[in-house]
Formats: structure tokens, sequence, C-alpha cells
């Protein structure tokens, strides 16, 4: 959950910073995104911070190089069996230390500032992956990261392949979702609706599906009045999936006050997807656009 607010609230997305490091007689210097990224000079124990970052470099063929990942790094399964190095918000500079790597490949935006302040001073190259919620997004991403790994081949067979799947999943959606609006509803902590605005993935994601952000005078995510969400008259409802603590039952969803006279509420049109799945903007999101274009067209609620 951390994770989604934080990474949808960062600025800056879209540019490319590569930290400036030493290493094993090599250096990085600072890059833009319209500048190549040179590659690691030993990618042998690599540490991945960031779920799309890490599902690049298995689609890639290269996770052998993997000594360790960050908690939002859940995919492929098989990822999971890596060693733990924290949130990509709140990195130690001792936890990623820990595992000696050799290269950090980092989603923009990992932090704090303190930590990737005291990993410039060490001897461990980093190379800053941009962030962002569009169909280029994905493809800079998988370009950036073939670069630093200097398998610039496989990453633009990958980025074609990524780049047609996605432009076939955009036409199926805008001839399947209808341009209904949808509300994406972060939590709703004290009765409270928090909604994603744009500049967000939940407004990427749903922009890609071929529907329309109900609350799109705003950026980032916002705490909205129950006025705000009745005057957006959303037609559908779309959550994270989750579990335990901090699900939300549907039906305290859809009779909320601010949810309950809306189109959404009435027609008791909700969906929930898991959010990594739906916000990761990576290799996946092609289907993650397919499954949410599929659900819009059937608005049918979510069952607890």
């Amino acid at each position: 959950m951390r994770e989604a607010l934080s990474s949808m609230t960062r600025r800056g997305l879209g540019r490319l910073a590569v930290t400036t490091l030493a290493a094993l007689g090599a250096a990085f210097t600072p890059a833009t995104a319209d500048e190549a990224v040179g590659p690691f000079a030993d990618a042998s124990k690599l540490v991945a911070v960031g779920g799309a970052i890490t599902e690049i470099i298995y689609s890639l063929g290269e996770e052998e190089r993997l000594v360790a990942r960050d908690t939002t790094s859940t995919y492929p399964p098989e990822a999971k069996k890596l060693p733990d190095i924290g949130y990509l918000r709140a990195l130690s500079p001792e936890g990623v230390l820990s595992v000696g790597p050799s290269a950090i490949l980092a989603m923009e935006g990992s932090g704090p500032v303190e930590t990737m302040d005291a990993l410039r001073t060490s001897r461990i190259p980093v190379v800053m992956v941009p962030e962002g919620y569009d169909r280029d997004a994905i493809l800079r991403k998988i370009r950036v990261v073939g670069a630093a790994l200097n398998v610039e081949a496989k990453a633009e067979a990958l980025a074609s392949q990524v780049q047609a799947d996605l432009d076939a999943a955009q036409r199926e959606a805008q001839t399947q979702a209808d341009g209904k609006r949808v509300l994406f509803v972060l939590s709703m902590q004290g009765g409270r609706v928090m909604a994603a605005g744009k500049n967000t993935a939940a407004d990427g994601i749903i922009r890609m599906a071929g529907a329309e952000n109900a609350m799109d005078r705003f950026s980032g995510y916002r705490q909205v009045s129950a006025e705000a969400v009745i005057s957006a008259a959303p037609d559908v409802v779309l959550m994270m999936a989750r579990g335990g603590a901090d699900h939300l039952a549907s039906e305290d969803v859809l009779s909320h006050p601010a949810i309950a006279s809306t189109p959404a509420g009435e027609n008791r049109a909700l969906i929930r997807m898991d959010g990594s799945y739906l916000l990761g903007f990576g290799p996946r999101t092609a289907e993650a656009v397919r499954d949410l274009a599929r659900a819009l067209q059937r608005t049918e609620t979510v069952t607890d």
C-alpha cells in the first residue's frame, strides 16, 4: 500500500538520473533521459529495487545476476526466494550493502534520500531507472535496464514485443471500456476517500484501458470530500485487492455515503485487482490493461 502511494506522488517522473559512483575502476556520469546509460563494469551480484525492474530482469533472462530484491519485487514468484533488503522507500544502506552487491538497479524515487546519499559514497555503482505511467515509460525502463546490464539486443527484442502487445491491448480496450468514468480509491481510512488524480499509476492504467479518471482535476493522491465524489459521478470504483487487516468489504465500499448515490454505488460496480500487477507498469502491463478493460465492460462487483 505505502509503495503505491509514495511512488505515485513522486515528482520528476520521466527523468533519468544516473548516480555518479566509482566501482572497480569504472565510473558512471550523470545522464538525462536523452543520454545513453553505460553498462555496469560488474553486474554479477545485482540488487534490484522496484517490482518492474525485477520483472524486466527476469524477462530478459538475466535473473542469475540477482543477489537480492526489495519488498515490492514479488513477481515472478521465484523472485521471492531472493533475500529481501526492505521496502524501496525505506531502505537502509546497511541492508543494501549486507548482500555484497557489485551493482544496484533502483527505481527512480527509491530512498530515503539519506540512504541514497550514503550509497553515493560507497564503491557500488547505482543506476536509477526512470518511473512513468504510459507505454513509452515501460519501454524506457526496459532499455535502461538492458543498457545497464550490457544486453541491449535482448532489451530491444523485449521492448519490441512489449510495445506490440501494449498497442494491441490498448486498441482492444478502446472497444470495451466505452469511456466509463472510474474512481480509483487508494484507501478509506477514517471514512475519508483517498482517490487518484492525474500523474499517478492509477490514472495511467485507467486511460490505457480506454476509460476516464473520474478525479482528473488534481494531481497525485488526495483525500476528497463526499461532495467531490458525488460530483465526479463515477461509473465504477477501482481498488487494489488486499487481504488481512487492510481488507475493506465490498459492501462497506459501496454503501459509503460518498459512493452509494453515484452510478458506481447504485449499480454495485466495484473492481479489485492485484496492486503490483495493475500499477507496476512493467512487462505484464498489456495483460493488466486487457483484464481491466474486460472488467470495466462487465462492471461486475468483486465479491469478498
